[in-house]
């Protein structure tokens, strides 16, 4: 292309004048945050919540996150383990706190050794968790839950309606193997949507609570769903079948950065780099992949403008360049930051989305 045509192209896709928006950026600090929760109607406190844990080889750091469970201030929850075949001293460390804690406060159940996404959804989708819970919890082996994780979830939740889907989902404190602080998750600005939903999940799996409805959808489609990580493929589900998502710019656990992370946060160089590679081997053109092709088994469920996006999505991909770049622009696609947005645009260029 002509550097005029260049020109035009980045205008377009929103990444024009970087420097000065980059600048802009730093100048509102990323690091600055919200303030601390605001108090809690008493009826939430009486909420279900079913947390989600799934294992693997995790002794190192497990006993520190079932601790920072069992401090949370909203105290009704039980939690559900999968563990996917931990040769390692991780079944001995479940079976001390179970039983060490009330009875009927933890169940343990062996997990279908398939992939930390299929571990989840099993576990997620399994009859006798949503017997008996309101509300769903992911949560990882090796993080650090702030007392008051639940509590803001719980009370958020609580003002959606029963009948629609909705996620909470928050930033994190990042933390390195020794729980020291090392900064923040990126913090997203721009509204949830499906359009930034098929490129992009703005929430960990490790910060998100949802409720029955979307628990429903994620049922309809089962764990063996070829979408890509589970955590992305919820927000996906939620926000295409017209559910309600809220991002959560306050931290609500310390994210610990380990070497054994089978994906870190995306906030510092070297992550970036990590996934710039990941990039260029096709992995995120396999992603989504596997993402259009799970949405389309719940093609009914979407919206239809959501499904009509999907197929617009699914078709410019495929198109040749000049093409692919306008018809990509024109479904508005787009992910929360300028710089990955530029990402985006490289992907679409390489035809790696």
């Amino acid at each position: 292309m002509s550097l005029p045509t260049i020109s035009r192209v980045l205008a377009a896709w929103g990444v024009g004048g970087c420097v000065r928006r980059l600048s802009i950026a730093i100048a509102q600090s990323p690091w600055t945050l919200p303030a601390a929760a605001p108090s809690v109607p008493a009826d939430a406190r009486l909420a279900r919540v079913a947390v989600l844990l799934c294992t693997y080889h995790g002794q190192r750091y497990l006993g520190e996150q079932l601790e920072s469970i069992a401090r949370q201030t909203h105290g009704r929850w039980r939690l559900w383990v999968s563990d996917d075949g931990s040769q390692d001293d991780t079944p001995a460390i479940l079976d001390a706190y179970r039983s060490a804690w009330p009875a009927g406060r933890m169940a343990i159940r062996p997990g279908p050794r398939a992939g930390v996404a299929r571990n989840f959804l099993q576990l997620a989708c399994l009859d006798a968790v949503g017997e008996e819970a309101d509300y769903f919890a992911y949560s990882d082996q090796d993080d650090i839950w702030e007392p008051d994780k639940l509590e803001r979830a719980v009370a958020w939740l609580q003002r959606v309606p029963a009948d629609v889907p909705a996620l909470y989902c928050s930033r994190t404190r990042l933390v390195d193997e020794n729980n020291a602080e090392i900064g923040l998750s990126p913090l997203f600005t721009r509204p949830a949507s499906f359009a930034n939903a098929l490129v992009q999940n703005i929430g960990g799996g490790n910060t998100m609570v949802f409720n029955r409805a979307a628990r429903a959808l994620l049922r309809e489609t089962g764990a063996g769903v070829p979408a890509a990580l589970h955590d992305w493929w919820t927000y996906l589900v939620v926000i295409g079948c017209g559910g309600q998502v809220h991002y959560d710019a306050y931290p609500g656990l310390r994210y610990r950065q380990h070497r054994s992370n089978q994906f870190g946060s995306n906030a510092t160089w070297l992550a970036k780099a990590v996934r710039i590679r990941a990039l260029w081997r096709g992995r995120f053109r396999q992603w989504n992949d596997g993402n259009i092709a799970a949405l389309r088994m719940l093609a009914p469920r979407l919206t239809p403008a959501n499904r009509d996006l999907l197929e617009r999505f699914a078709k410019a991909r495929d198109m040749r360049l000049v093409p692919r770049l306008v018809h990509l622009k024109a479904c508005g696609i787009h992910r929360q930051t300028m710089l990955g947005n530029l990402g985006l645009l490289a992907a679409a260029v390489l035809k790696k989305i």
